[in-house]
């Protein structure tokens, strides 16, 4: 257990690599696998330059809202692609809930809605 960072063999496994899945699943984070391989200075350098490419998403999304707004246009901001958010009946609280699309798109290995985040 020590050496496994005192994860339990279940959760050693859930972030185990799969092929076939989409190319925005965290399992193929590239800092989270230079970690996993003991290379921490280079995980470091990438968990940094990811941050900064998710930073710099974030701003032109905020910049595309405000050009929206000036000109008087609705802006939708970012819509994920395989959950819809809803208002759960019961509790009232917002929820994702799965819309369709990701089982058929592994299946035909057709990734070309998949934004590049890493």
């Amino acid at each position: 257990a020590e050496n496994m960072y005192f994860f339990s063999e279940l959760a050693l496994t859930l972030n185990e690599p799969e092929e076939r899945v989409a190319p925005t699943d965290s399992r193929l984070r590239p800092d989270q696998r230079l970690m996993e391989s003991g290379r921490w200075d280079e995980a470091n350098v990438e968990k940094q330059r990811l941050e900064e490419k998710q930073r710099a998403v974030r701003r032109r999304r905020e910049a595309e809202a405000v050009e929206a707004l000036e000109e008087g246009k609705d802006y939708e901001g970012y819509i994920p692609l395989w959950f819809e958010r809803k208002v759960d009946a019961v509790t009232g609280e917002l929820i994702c809930v799965y819309k369709g699309g990701y089982w058929e798109a592994k299946d035909k290995q057709d990734w070309n809605v998949c934004p590049d985040i890493f």
